[in-house]
Parts: C-alpha cells; sequence; structure tokens
C-alpha cells in the first residue's frame, strides 16, 4: 500500500538543494576551468542554497505533516533506540517520515548550508577583483574570518551528503527500503497504512507564497543591503 509522505513544496526543495549544493562545489573547487563566468554562477547558486534554507526553515513550521519539525525532531533517547536498532533488518515498522538520526541530520544539513551560504556573502577576494555583496559592510579582517569558515563548512556540506549517500544505500541493501522513489513521487510504500497518517497540509500555493516572500528578500539583501 502507498501512503502520502512528502508535499510538493518539500519535494521541490529537496532536489532544488541537491542542484545548489552540486553546482556551489564545481564552481567553488573547479572555478579555473569553467571560465570567467563561473564566479557569477557560484554566486547565483549561493543565493538560491539561501533562499532554499530560509524556505526550509519556514516550512519545518507551516509545512505538511512529516515536513514540520515537531513531527520529526526527536530526543537523545530516541536517536539511541534508533541506532541500536540499525543492525536489526526490517525491525518493526518503517518511519514515514524521517527517522530519529535522519531528523538531525536534515538539521546539521540546513545549518551547514545556511553558513555556508551567508558567510559567502562577506567574502572579498582582492587578487580575483571579486567582493560579495555584503563584504563592504565590514572590515577586511572579518571578511578574512569569514572566507575561512566558508572554506572550512565546505567540507561539513560534503560530509553530510556522503552520509545521507551512504544511509540511502543501507537502507536499500539492509533494510530492503528504497527511499529515493517517495521523495519523487511523495508517495511511501508500506505493508500496512492507517488513513490518518497519511501526510496533510503542504499546499502547493502556500508553499509558492513562501517562496516568493524569501525569494524577494534574498534579492533585497544581495542587491538594496
Amino acid at each position: 500500500m502507498e501512503v502520502r509522505v512528502w508535499d510538493l513544496p518539500t519535494r521541490l526543495f529537496h532536489w532544488l538543494l541537491v542542484a545548489c549544493i552540486t553546482t556551489s562545489a564545481l564552481t567553488g573547487f573547479f572555478n579555473g576551468i569553467f571560465g570567467s563566468s563561473t564566479i557569477d554562477w557560484h554566486l547565483r547558486s549561493g543565493y538560491c542554497a539561501l533562499g532554499l534554507v530560509v524556505f526550509r526553515l519556514v516550512w519545518g513550521v507551516i509545512g505538511g505533516t512529516y515536513a514540520c519539525f515537531v513531527n520529526f525532531l526527536r530526543g537523545p533517547r530516541s536517536v539511541a533506540l534508533y541506532l541500536a536498532a540499525l543492525s536489526k533488518p526490517r525491525d518493526g515498522p518503517a518511519a514515514l517520515g524521517h527517522n530519529p538520526l535522519g531528523g538531525w541530520s536534515v538539521m546539521a544539513m540546513l545549518m551547514a548550508v545556511g553558513t555556508q551560504a551567508v558567510t559567502g556573502l562577506f567574502i572579498s577576494l582582492e587578487d580575483y577583483g571579486f567582493a560579495a555583496p555584503l563584504a563592504k559592510h565590514v572590515s577586511r579582517a572579518v571578511s578574512d574570518r569569514m572566507n575561512a569558515i566558508h572554506t572550512a563548512v565546505i567540507w561539513v556540506v560534503l560530509a553530510l551528503v556522503a552520509l545521507h549517500l551512504l544511509a540511502i544505500a543501507y537502507y536499500a541493501i539492509v533494510k530492503k527500503a528504497n527511499l529515493v522513489p517517495a521523495m519523487v513521487t511523495g508517495f511511501k510504500r508500506v505493508s500496512s497504512v492507517n488513513p490518518e497518517d497519511a501526510s496533510r497540509g503542504g499546499n502547493i500555493f502556500l508553499g509558492l507564497a513562501v517562496a516568493a516572500a524569501v525569494s524577494y528578500s534574498v534579492w533585497w539583501l544581495v542587491t538594496k543591503a
């Protein structure tokens, strides 16, 4: 049987963030290969990532059932019990939304990507003739510190991405559960389902309204501030 788990705004957020992280990593690590416009694309992907993080923080309060933080952020005991059960294939019913560990990995990713996006706004690289939109508001020392943080945190982001991919592979091989289709279609296949367990809320028009407000805010920040 299938049950609706992920609303459309949550799914769009997920895949857009994948695109932003990929673009930011490629244009950051291989800026000498892709030409002079590489830094422009790096900036654009950073703005997009910032907007996506802000959107997800808002959507974590007003989005669909399994997108809301209150429904997937669990305490240390729940995380410990989940870790203890990891080695047991198909142990108990699968979590419809994020499992206790996955919920905190979502927050870790949001914080890491958010840190990357925010610090990038203050970077100034004189050797490249580059200054991010908010670099003019801080001293050179602060800009250098932001650059150092920006350079370091990318490895945190990549480590979290690697852990995410390993978790997907683990679930597919050990737990015999393919997590990817649900993030494409919004529906998860389970052995039994209670109609009341289906996700509620997550209206696409509400998502569009939030996305529009966030997009305008980011645009104002990088062009007018």
